[in-house]
């Protein structure tokens, strides 16, 4: 079998950034989607489940709340490696053009108060398996890299 794109990257090189996975195209139409990497992978720990399922339930409600994106938001959700998430945009963008997007989601999810949006059994399959405490701790962490983000860590490495 072929290699897929995102299995071609040279995860002892990847640190936490933005980055365009790739740019897929149906009809007219391209989506690109972005590698949110938020932990060095193979380097430090991984986010639990339980944090990065709260932290997909508030940055999706917002994401797709937000007033001048959420028409062109097609996914948002956890990397299997738990160590980032894949958001995938209508469009034909840069890093550059989603970060300010990627800083204000992130944001949110820090500052969120309350009830995580669908945490309950009749709007989810694993209701009881959030950590909203810790998806916020992911999100100040993560916003530390995107704050003072620096052009190596918007373009995959070498």
């Amino acid at each position: 079998m072929k290699k897929i794109p995102s299995f071609s990257i040279d995860h002892n090189k990847l640190q936490p950034g933005v980055y365009v996975s790739r740019k897929d195209h149906i009809g007219d139409e391209t989506i690109t989607t972005f590698d949110l990497r938020m932990t060095s992978p193979n380097e430090e720990p991984v986010m639990n489940t339980a944090e990065v399922h709260a932290l997909e339930h508030v940055a999706a409600t917002y994401l797709r709340n937000q007033e001048t994106w959420s028409d062109r938001i097609v996914y948002v959700g956890p990397m299997g490696c738990r160590t980032g998430f894949y958001l995938l945009v209508a469009g034909d963008y840069t890093s550059e053009d989603i970060l300010p997007l990627v800083i204000e989601t992130f944001a949110f999810v820090r500052d969120f108060e309350g009830e995580i949006p669908g945490a309950c059994a009749k709007d989810c399959g694993n209701y009881l398996d959030m950590n909203l405490d810790m998806a916020k701790f992911w999100a100040r962490r993560y916003l530390e890299t995107l704050e003072h983000i620096t052009p190596d860590r918007l373009v995959y490495p070498q």
